[in-house]
């Protein structure tokens, strides 16, 4: 199910900004590829470009032989890609059981998988007749990642998915993240958290200015604090 995802050349303007200017790297298939930066380097724009909430001005992007720049967000999710944007965007007013069966493209979700992801985030079986709009917000994370993980998907794109959470959460989220991995999906994944950058990364591709400015290993990374410094403007174990 999985398959490489590159991006050459991907500029985007949003109005008169130019976010984007010629991004180029490889999310490999089957591996998690961290996309870190500082704020405002252009992390969420690459994640919304690829999906196609935001159309690229120029460059390709392809997940495998599928071409994505271009298309609509409703064909790349077609495609099989999962995204869990920073906001959430949960259907508040909808019940937890709701928001879940509307992400399942393919019909009703499969028994077994969704006691898989009950196994990881139990509040969501508890509260799988309640209003989304009445859940914490560690649980309205829980649950935007059930939408993206309640088909099995080739590429997943996760916006900042442990912010805010608590540490046991985020343990969850590591070991179904991890999971997932292991079932053969790729990962793109923006994390501030590098706790969490380090446990589940592979390979990184670090943002400046619209930009790629470094890839390689997440292990040489966590490794080289002057590297990090010099990318990040901090160390990792600076801010765990």
């Amino acid at each position: 199910m999985s398959a490489t995802l590159r991006l050459d050349g991907v500029h985007t303007h949003i109005g008169r900004y130019h976010i984007l200017q010629g991004v180029d790297f490889e999310a490999p298939a089957g591996r998690t590829t961290m996309l870190l930066g500082r704020n405002g380097a252009g992390k969420t724009t690459c994640l919304r470009t690829i999906m196609g909430l935001w159309r690229a001005s120029a460059g390709t992007i392809r997940l495998g032989e599928a071409a994505l720049a271009g298309a609509r967000a409703s064909d790349v999710a077609r495609l099989g890609v999962g995204y869990v944007p920073e906001t959430m965007a949960i259907f508040g007013g909808l019940s937890v059981k709701e928001n879940v069966v509307l992400a399942a493209r393919s019909g009703p979700p499969d028994e077994a998988r969704l006691q898989w992801i009950f196994g990881f985030f139990p509040a969501l079986s508890k509260f799988w007749a309640s209003r989304a709009g009445v859940l914490s917000g560690g649980q309205k994370q829980m649950l935007a990642i059930a939408r993206a993980l309640i088909e099995p998907r080739p590429l997943l794109l996760i916006d900042e998915p442990t912010k805010g959470l608590a540490p046991a959460i985020v343990d969850a989220l590591i070991a179904c993240l991890a999971d997932v991995k292991a079932k053969g999906a790729t990962i793109l994944l923006v994390e501030q958290n590098f706790r969490v950058a380090q446990a589940l990364g592979d390979q990184v591709a670090v943002m400046d200015n619209g930009r790629i400015v470094h890839s390689g290993d997440m292990a040489t990374l966590a490794e080289d604090q002057d590297l990090q410094t010099r990318l990040l403007g901090l160390s990792l174990d600076s801010h765990q």
